[in-house]
């Protein structure tokens, strides 16, 4: 249809096709073999990279011809079928590199979380569309099952990276409604997180009980306060000798069950009283200390060891060169040792000696810090700043809510995606393997995100058609 590729956003077709063929130039140089020095040798993985992007061309096409109706119309299904390949996988799938997460097919491999992402994103457009008049505390509730309904079954397999990029489902929820305060809620998550993590939970769980009391005052004055650790008081010293000398507990959870008990009697006062400032801040205090808590129990009796050596060394706390830390360090190494301008293409060392492990996977970018130096570096990542702002831009043009709700989608997605795994090789974020979308070696996750980005392409070319 001349209409369909005269609306069609080329400007982002031909950042795809670029970053597709630079990606297949880099996955040469990571794991080039002068015994195999043809790029189209398909016994090496940079012969493979080829026909999987030879396969995207196809796919591209293949999306661009549908009509629009078949993704607003059938995304339930779609939905439903990826969660079915999610559960088969569980059971007939291949294990690789201790998770379950492969169909094999012979000498290829299909990785099905890999094609959920835009299946999760068509199925949370379709509800949102249909809830566009009405979003409440039920509307996004269910929406997050939508989200996290694919994340429990890739957790399982498991597959921990995977299952943090489907957070990013929760940008489209903030575009379509969803308190600000969410998100502050979760900031201030991530930050009592890392500083548990650093400090200890004692210290973070006084720096709490600090900050109530002076919300306190300031609301309320010093009366309210004085009344409010005078129960607090009784509460925790009833609550410390029972779980000291009785039951034995942490510390913590100790001033956990004292901050409840005194809440009960407190509660009553906040109610006679009707202060609703002091019950948001007793409600804050209460949650804080739960969640330190569970980031402590979690941290040390649910992450495995080497999860836990990756996080405390990415916080500075732990040094493991030559085991967990070893990627991290000699990823450091590859890219601080490209400079400015880089060795020069098939000339890195790091990378022609193998040292840096998954260097076309996971760590693709080493080998353009290596080889293309700072510069390189700053085109690479240049190219999906401009390809975020684009999809921000048709994002935001949708006159279709369910159009709107899967650009953001995408762009959550790539933004995720953008973010950890060049953070995890530069030391910024903790090694959870991701890929870099359109450089990383694999089918699945090339076709996965030509897909994604294509089915965006061609609902934004038929934006003059409304999908209500």
């Amino acid at each position: 249809n001349s209409n369909i590729m005269s609306r069609l956003d080329w400007v982002t077709v031909m950042l795809w096709l670029v970053m597709m063929v630079m990606g297949w130039l880099n996955i040469y140089a990571a794991v080039y073999n002068e015994n195999h020095t043809s790029i189209f040798d398909l016994s090496q993985r940079y012969g493979k990279q080829l026909m999987f992007i030879i396969a995207a061309l196809v796919l591209a096409v293949f999306v661009m011809v549908t009509d629009n109706k078949l993704w607003f119309f059938f995304a339930w299904f779609i939905y439903g079928f990826f969660l079915l390949l999610l559960v088969l996988v569980l059971l007939l799938g291949k294990e690789v590199n201790g998770a379950r997460a492969w169909f094999d097919f012979g000498a290829f491999g299909l990785q099905p979380s890999e094609f959920a992402k835009f299946a999760t994103g068509l199925a949370l457009a379709s509800y949102l569309n249909s809830q566009r008049q009405s979003y409440n505390t039920r509307t996004m509730v269910a929406a997050t099952a939508i989200i996290l309904s694919p994340a429990l079954l890739i957790a399982v397999q498991p597959d921990m990276g995977s299952v943090i990029t489907y957070f990013a489902f929760f940008i489209v929820l903030y575009r379509e409604g969803m308190s600000i305060w969410v998100f502050i809620t979760a900031i201030l998550a991530a930050v009592l997180f890392l500083l548990t993590l650093m400090l200890g939970n004692l210290p973070v769980a006084i720096g709490l009980l600090v900050v109530a009391a002076i919300a306190l005052i300031v609301t309320s004055g010093y009366m309210v306060t004085l009344k409010a650790a005078g129960v607090m008081a009784v509460a925790g010293i009833v609550a410390y000798l029972t779980g000291q000398y009785v039951l034995d507990l942490d510390l913590v959870l100790i001033i956990v069950i004292a901050v409840f008990l005194s809440g009960i009697v407190y509660a009553w006062y906040i109610y006679r009283q009707k202060m609703k400032n002091q019950a948001v801040i007793y409600i804050f205090l209460l949650c804080g200390l739960l969640y330190l808590f569970a980031v402590d129990y979690a941290f040390h009796n649910v992450l495995k060891p080497h999860q836990q050596t990756r996080i405390n060394i990415m916080l500075g706390m732990e040094a493991d060169p030559y085991g967990e830390g070893y990627n991290l360090n000699q990823s450091l190494i590859s890219i601080g040792s490209g400079g400015f301008t880089g060795k020069g293409y098939l000339n890195g060392t790091q990378t022609k000696f193998k040292f840096v492990p998954e260097q076309s996977t996971d760590f693709i970018f080493c080998t353009v810090g290596e080889e293309w130096g700072f510069i390189g570096s700053t085109v690479v990542i240049g190219l999906f700043v401009w390809l975020l702002l684009r999809l921000l831009m048709m994002a935001e043009r949708q006159r279709s809510t369910f159009v709107r709700a899967y650009g953001y989608g995408v762009f959550g997605l790539f933004l995720v995606h953008f973010f950890v795994n060049i953070g995890m090789t530069i030391g910024v974020m903790p090694v959870i393997g991701i890929p870099l979308p359109f450089f990383s070696y694999g089918g699945s996750s090339l076709w996965g995100f030509t897909i994604l980005l294509f089915v965006f392409l061609r609902l934004d070319a038929g934006r003059t058609e409304y999908l209500g």
